[in-house]
């Protein structure tokens, strides 16, 4: 079977939020077999199983948290990054506002591998119910004995704080996120050092992604070999898959890495009706965008890569043959600007002027010069930003023009946008890629 309902297996459920309903799909039995566990043991369990951060950049979950130093006197903390703030990434808010009992289970088993005594759940404040109902399931867990002093009589102690920031996309970012998590103003810090080291509080800390702190309780429960079934060897395992955009039925796709768009877009009834795909990003907006042409690549994090892209957090926004590339382009890069912190030069001054050039070009102002100017900007922000931010923003500029050079070209030599409604439509299909298959049921 493609999917492999494992995190969202029983989201349809009515009440599937509840401490109730969780128990009775086995939750916190992870829990039991954790606390007899040592933390070492732990830490090798899920390195073994390959668990790679669910969050972006994909590095080794166990590998991550052997990092902590040990015995070094100082507290330990463990932080969840739930700020979902990447353009077109849906999973985390879902999967917190339909069990997160799973989130739960998972962070007292991660904070417990690394030493920590306090967890920290860092959330948009912008998604109220998820809040409230993080801080219900918070509650059912204290009162359960799952949190608190002397953990199911292990002798653990953890206190979890579900904090809800202040709606920054530049918070998403783990040192960014520890800055505003003390109380100061959301920016990168300078590293190293890392947060294993000094982070929160200037002690060691372990930052991991909503999805990533979720699927350790399957494996603690199913162990190392289950878990390798699904997925590729360097990319084992299940994920979440957001479908938005042109797709027939949009929503959560939870299957192994290395699935194909192509095998997706039929679980999800495929492209709307009349209409084929032109573009995608693998994984949100700032990662490279891809082409019908790419629709058999394996969605693992060796397989994106190696068609030029990142899967980052697995946001598949689709479009399809009516979507103008510039103007998609130009808000995404409005939204980097917007969000840049201004803390270093070239994301700060860079976005700015992307956007200015990307005005003239979508309005068929623009210039071939422009095209030189955009990829010039881009190069002075890629890999030279103080954190990924400036990355972000440059990765569908360069790869847009990478495949649709033509399109850009189309705007300045006609005067205006060849997708414009109320310009002529046989301007419009001139320049739109023949299809390599219709989705269309």
């Amino acid at each position: 079977m493609l999917l492999t309902p494992v995190l969202s297996r029983y989201w349809d459920e009515p009440r599937s939020w509840t401490l109730d309903t969780y128990r009775r799909h086995a939750g916190y039995s992870a829990l039991r077999t954790a606390l007899r566990m040592s933390p070492a043991e732990i830490i090798e369990l899920v390195t073994d199983s390959g668990l790679r951060g669910r969050g972006g950049a994909g590095f080794s979950t166990g590998t991550k948290w052997s990092f902590v130093p040990h015995d070094d006197g100082k507290p330990h903390y463990l932080v969840v990054n739930a700020d979902e703030s990447e353009p077109g990434t849906c999973k985390d808010i879902p999967l917190m506002l339909a069990t997160p009992h799973a989130l739960i289970e998972g962070a007292i088993i991660a904070a417990y591998a690394i030493g920590a005594s306090h967890a920290f759940i860092y959330l948009r404040g912008e998604v109220i119910p998820v809040l409230r109902r993080l801080h219900a399931a918070a509650a059912e867990a204290y009162a359960a004995g799952y949190l608190g002093h002397n953990i199911l009589g292990s002798g653990y102690n953890l206190e979890l704080i579900v904090h809800a920031g202040a709606g920054a996309y530049i918070c998403g970012e783990e040192t960014a996120l520890l800055d505003s998590l003390e109380g100061r103003r959301g920016q990168p810090r300078l590293r190293p050092p890392f947060p294993a080291v000094a982070g929160l509080y200037a002690c060691p800390t372990v930052v991991n992604n909503v999805e990533t702190i979720a699927s350790v309780p399957p494996i603690i429960e199913h162990g190392v070999d289950w878990f390798r079934t699904m997925g590729s060897k360097k990319s084992p395992g299940f994920t979440l898959y957001s479908l938005t955009g042109h797709v027939t039925h949009p929503g959560q796709y939870e299957a192994p890495l290395g699935v194909t768009l192509r095998e997706l877009l039929d679980c999800a009834g495929g492209i709307r009706a009349g209409h084929h795909l032109k573009f995608w990003t693998p994984g949100g907006s700032s990662t490279p965008i891809l082409t019908d042409a790419h629709l058999d690549v394996p969605l693992d994090y060796e397989g994106v890569a190696a068609a030029g892209s990142m899967l980052g957090t697995k946001a598949l926004q689709i479009f399809d043959d009516t979507t103008c590339v510039v103007r998609a382009v130009l808000r995404w890069t409005e939204f980097y600007a917007h969000e840049s912190c201004g803390k270093c030069t070239p994301c700060r001054e860079g976005t700015y002027w992307l956007v200015r050039v990307f005005e003239r070009l979508e309005a068929g102002r623009g210039t071939a010069a422009d095209l030189a100017k955009v990829l010039d900007i881009a190069d002075s922000m890629l890999g030279k930003s103080f954190c990924a931010l400036g990355d972000g923003a440059a990765s569908p500029i360069i790869s847009s023009l990478q495949y649709f050079r033509d399109e850009y070209i189309a705007h300045f030599e006609r005067g205006g946008c060849p997708f414009d409604p109320y310009q002529s439509t046989v301007m419009a299909t001139q320049f739109v890629a023949p299809p390599v298959e219709v989705y269309a049921r």
